[in-house]
């Protein structure tokens, strides 16, 4: 499980989604994000996930990567789909004590997961084809108008930039801790919650030791540098739009604006459940 978790990583390509300005990549994530709230019939979801298929299938991302970025969210995806099955009042399809199936819960509950998976798949795409660096300025150039408030945009964004640059670093480290310690007898599998929940306890401690360590050497060499945040800070690539940055933006409007227009499609089966 500890391996499947592709958070964080970058992977380097020469696609026309690898090209685009890092700035564009992450307002288009944040439309997405917006768009998939917006929908409220299933031709929505169809395009929402017809255009994340689109834009899996330019930046050539292999198919398992996306199926690693879902998988360590399916115990929350199943939770909440539960939740929302029983716990939605409409029309009974059969009640238990408390608990009350209902074509609404059914509905919602599908409907909840599709969002989570389409979230999830979407905002991987981003940190698939940016990296560290490139997100970095792009979140630094987005905050830059906020300095004349004496925001701390440079810190914000290199702060963000660290943290994921060191997800899949402690993930690592997380999986050579478990491996050592199944390796001197530690049982993580079985017994009840709470005996499991004791078993990792050997296995925090050390790694936040090594967090701790790893930021300690990260501070010490940015100082040897004499890094002093963004004050007289020069890039070696400047940010400049493109053709196909114009051309993501244009699709990624129509689609928003299919997505409103199908809102106001009705569907017969489903009229109940809305």
């Amino acid at each position: 499980m500890i391996k499947d978790i592709t958070i964080g990583q970058y992977f380097p390509g020469r696609s026309a989604v690898h090209r685009m300005d890092p700035r564009v990549k992450l307002i288009l994530t944040i439309a997405f994000i917006v768009m998939l709230f917006l929908v409220r019939n299933p031709l929505g979801f169809v395009l929402c996930a017809a255009f994340l298929i689109f834009c899996y299938a330019i930046s050539r991302i292999p198919v398992k990567m996306i199926l690693k970025s879902i998988k360590p969210i399916l115990p929350i995806i199943l939770f909440t789909g539960i939740l929302n099955l029983f716990f939605i009042d409409g029309d009974p399809i059969f009640t238990w004590g408390v608990l009350k199936l209902t074509w609404q819960g059914i509905y919602t509950s599908v409907t909840m997961a599709l969002r989570i998976v389409l979230l999830i798949a979407g905002s991987s795409l981003l940190t698939y084809t940016t990296s560290p660096i490139a997100l970095t300025d792009a979140i630094e150039r987005l905050l830059s108008p906020l300095k004349v408030l004496h925001f701390p945009a440079h810190e914000l964004a290199m702060m963000m930039s660290i943290a994921l640059r060191f997800i899949p670093t402690l993930i690592e480290e997380t999986d050579k801790i478990m491996s050592a310690q199944k390796a001197r007898g530690a049982d993580m599998e079985s017994g009840s919650l709470m005996q499991r929940a004791k078993a990792l306890i050997p296995i925090m401690s050390p790694l936040f030791i090594s967090a701790f360590r790893r930021a300690e050497e990260l501070a010490l060499a940015m100082e040897c540098r004499c890094y002093h945040g963004g004050e007289g800070r020069t890039r070696m690539k400047q940010l400049k739009l493109a053709r196909v940055d114009f051309s993501a933006m244009g699709i990624t409007a129509l689609s928003i604006a299919a997505i409103v227009a199908l809102n106001m499609v009705k569907i017969g089966i489903f009229e109940r459940f809305m």
